[in-house]
């Protein structure tokens, strides 16, 4: 008696790119077709504004109905500042998911391929990059400081305290979501932008600056805050490029940000902090250390602990 045939196997949804794909151009599959980066992209900018919207609208009406102070004054939404700070945070942390999707129903691939080239966050790689971005900001911080002494400033604007009642909310607020909104940015503008021009272009150069461009104009920042956000931008999406992933990216983007935000929490500023607008010119001498610094050094510990750059 014959047996029935097996059926045939399904081919896999999700195909990764192939062995030796550099990290900007892991879009590139077997499946890939031009319209798959465009459709992907203008899906997830739709997809990133409706969850933005959504998770504003929600904050606005918890705030109201606890009695918060809302409504639009002064460019903000929220009378309260950490509420600001918290709606805001978690706005962007949301759209996570998002960037998931698209990389996995509209290009079809694993969307770990935004991670880096194993298909996944390296944690202890990462772990050593927030280490040496700590390092990095506290000196490019002690750098302005300087800078500020040298020209005759006022140190009073950089440093101030205004008691742990006022701090401690701005503190739990920043570290509980700051990690997610950072990581959020990074996967949209290092990992789905980069790998979207990665996809058509060998060099990875357009997709870095256009990255950093779009970065940058997400931000609210005017004169040198233009240069200082666009400079970090760069950095990083070059940084993901030369490590095969967005931990170097991750890192600096979460800590840089955990110490400013505490920073303004601290010293009372977080308002004007909520703004961004205008940075004084003398922050740029702490970018440049900042910058320089974690560059040199992740790029060294990464040789030095055969950090892939390239798919398996």
């Amino acid at each position: 008696m014959p047996y029935p045939p097996f059926p045939p196997e399904r081919a896999p949804w999700a195909v990764a790119a192939p062995s030796g794909t550099r990290y900007d151009r892991l879009a590139r599959t077997r499946l890939h077709a031009w319209w798959r980066p465009v459709l992907g992209t203008l899906a997830g900018l739709a997809g990133i504004m409706l969850v933005v919207v959504a998770v504003v609208l929600a904050g606005a009406t918890v705030g109201a109905l606890a009695g918060a102070e809302v409504g639009l004054s002064n460019d903000r939404l929220f009378g309260d500042p950490v509420l600001e700070l918290g709606v805001n945070l978690l706005a962007i942390a949301a759209t996570l998911p998002v960037v998931y999707g698209v990389t996995l129903w509209i290009q079809r691939r694993p969307p770990g391929t935004l991670s880096s080239v194993v298909g996944r966050l390296r944690w202890r790689w990462m772990t050593w990059c927030a280490g040496v971005a700590l390092a990095a900001v506290v000196l490019g911080q002690a750098t302005v400081a300087v800078t500020y002494l040298v020209t005759g400033e006022d140190l009073g604007e950089l440093f101030g305290w205004v008691g742990w009642e006022r701090f401690l909310p701005v503190l739990v607020v920043t570290v509980l979501l700051v990690p997610f909104q950072a990581a959020a940015e990074e996967y949209v503008f290092r990992g789905w932008l980069l790998q979207a021009f990665g996809a058509f272009l060998a060099n990875p150069w357009p997709g870095i600056l256009l990255g950093a461009a779009g970065f940058t104009a997400v931000h609210a920042y005017v004169d040198w805050g233009i240069v200082d956000v666009f400079a970090f931008g760069v950095l990083t999406g070059w940084l993901a490029v030369r490590t095969g992933g967005l931990e170097a990216a991750i890192a600096l983007h979460v800590v840089n940000n955990v110490l400013a935000f505490g920073v303004s929490g601290a010293d009372g500023s977080l308002d004007e902090a909520l703004k961004q607008g205008s940075v004084p010119w003398q922050s740029l001498t702490g970018t440049v250390v900042q910058l320089g610094l974690y560059a040199v050094v992740v790029v060294i510990v990464a040789r030095r602990r055969r950090i892939e750059t390239l798919s398996p």
